[in-house]
């Protein structure tokens, strides 16, 4: 059961990576794959220039964070190339891109309870 946390951790901070410790080597590299593939494309796509907070939004700018949070690793690398890059909200493919940027951190967080359920027995 301990191992499940750490490899929870590890498909977290490296999308995939938890498939492969958990011995699933196809579904880590196709699940790892997919979502980085998500998160480059919405990046090239200018989707680190939506988060913006205002009193009116406050609860997208939320939802929007913990989705993108999800990408582990991801969301630390756009924290730094997210910095200063407002003119990508003026591109016309912004929105998409912050749209695959949320949905690769989500289909991370359902791939870390699947490697959960892997390492405790329930699933196969």
């Amino acid at each position: 059961m301990q191992k499940g946390y750490v490899f929870m951790f590890f498909q977290w901070f490296l999308p995939g990576v938890g498939y492969f410790l958990a011995g699933k080597r196809a579904r880590g590299f196709l699940v790892g794959f997919s979502i980085w593939l998500m998160f480059a494309v919405g990046v090239l796509s200018g989707g680190l220039g939506y988060r913006e907070f205002s009193k009116e939004s406050f609860l997208l700018y939320y939802l929007n964070l913990f989705a993108s949070f999800g990408n582990g690793l991801g969301w630390f690398i756009s924290l730094f190339l997210g910095e200063g890059r407002l003119e990508d909200a003026a591109r016309i493919t912004y929105e998409y891109g912050g749209r695959l940027i949320e949905i690769a951190g989500l289909l991370n967080y359902m791939a870390v309870l699947d490697v959960f359920d892997i390492c405790s027995g329930r699933k196969k």
